[in-house]
């Protein structure tokens, strides 16, 4: 473990870490992904470690403020340096296309001075005086806790994607969800697919989840993702890093994967990973050859009611992109997230602006090449 230079403040003490080799602080940091305030599954040791390990880059440390009384980690994330769009550098906490999520690793019983303690500690841990937060959740409590810093924070770009509330609320969204046609054509295609078998929609957990994990790689695979070579399966790498974390999560119950079947052939398979109070829905694959009965639909739903009936849960995300066809009519709920610029010194200012310019010039290209893909 390397400690960072920069000295402790008060109780508070800032400490650097390699995230795949965190020896005797491995306990205080899942003790915070287990109950940090804004559950993210991706930032905790059963992803990371076998992520980095596995996937790269070997940059990356872990950067956490702890209580140097206790020893309790009080916020961390995965930090490293990385480009906003097309060229502007930051300090960048590790999100990627395998986990969308942002979010730092807050504890409910954290100081009011834990983010700027956070914020000074990453930008010298990674050397660049600008911070960057992407798909970080805005109104959560890590976001709370850095725009209430002295550093001028940015929101750059917000989007929603869909997710659902728990409770009363969720319900509510169920009950929107599953109406009007869609309440008799999803029956009335299981009515039709059960001619030809025994039709299941079926949740397992723990070292069932582990088998039918399997199932599901084979399934992508089979789709459109296996022909475009995006598969979990297409990369070595890629297949010995999920095999690793879902084992490691169904060992603590993380992890529930949903399956649609008929006459025992999966036709849709849902893999969701549980943290704290909330369920992320992570990867979804479904035969094509069954795409006339709603195969990903009728998961989607399926896995709607399984939340609401974990009393536990107060909520889901779906991880999806915005505007996504077929999550959107289904799960109602919305969760507005942007990537967030953080900076305090001059030369952080303006890279904060060029960053956000940045940002804007890569997602303005990236929409014209789609329409030009259209064409």
């Amino acid at each position: 473990m390397s400690e960072s230079d920069l000295p402790a403040v008060g109780d508070l003490e800032p400490i650097v870490i390699d995230p795949v080799r965190p020896d005797d602080q491995l306990d205080a940091w899942r003790a915070l992904a287990e109950t940090a305030a804004d559950p993210n599954p991706f930032f905790g040791p059963d992803f990371l470690i076998p992520f980095l390990e596995d996937m790269g880059p070997a940059h990356v440390r872990l950067c956490a403020i702890r209580d140097r009384r206790t020893g309790r980690w009080m916020m961390a994330a995965p930090m490293g340096r990385r480009r906003l769009g097309l060229g502007i550098p930051a300090a960048t906490a590790w999100a990627t296309e395998y986990g969308p999520l942002g979010t730092p690793l807050l504890d409910r019983t954290a100081p009011a001075e834990t983010g700027q303690r956070f914020l000074e500690l990453a930008t010298r841990a990674v050397g660049l005086p600008l911070v960057a937060f992407p798909y970080l959740p805005l109104e959560c409590a890590a976001t709370q806790a850095l725009e209430a810093t002295s550093w001028q924070t940015r929101e750059a770009h917000p989007e929603a994607r869909a997710g659902h509330d728990g409770g009363v609320e969720g319900e509510k969204q169920f009950s929107k969800a599953f109406s009007g046609k869609r309440r008799k054509e999803l029956p009335r295609l299981v009515r039709r697919l059960s001619e030809q078998g025994e039709v299941h929609l079926e949740s397992f957990r723990k070292d069932d989840a582990v088998r039918l994990f399997e199932t599901f790689m084979e399934l992508e695979a089979s789709g459109w993702k296996g022909k475009k070579k995006t598969a979990l399966l297409n990369d070595p790498a890629s297949t010995k890093f999920a095999r690793r974390m879902i084992a490691a999560r169904a060992k603590s119950d993380g992890v529930r994967i949903d399956s649609f079947s008929v006459d025992g052939k999966a036709i849709a398979v849902l893999v969701i990973l549980l943290e704290g109070d909330h369920a992320f829905s992570w990867k979804i694959a479904f035969d094509e050859d069954y795409a006339h009965f709603s195969p990903g639909s009728q998961i989607a739903l399926y896995a709607l009611e399984k939340n609401l009936q974990d009393k536990q849960l107060k909520g889901a995300d779906s991880l999806a992109v915005p505007g996504h066809r077929m999550i959107e009519p289904l799960w109602r709920g919305r969760i507005r997230y942007a990537t967030l610029l953080c900076a305090a010194s001059p030369a952080g200012r303006l890279l904060q602006l060029a960053g956000h310019l940045d940002l804007s010039l890569e997602r303005d290209l990236r929409r014209l090449a789609r329409r030009l893909l259209r064409h």
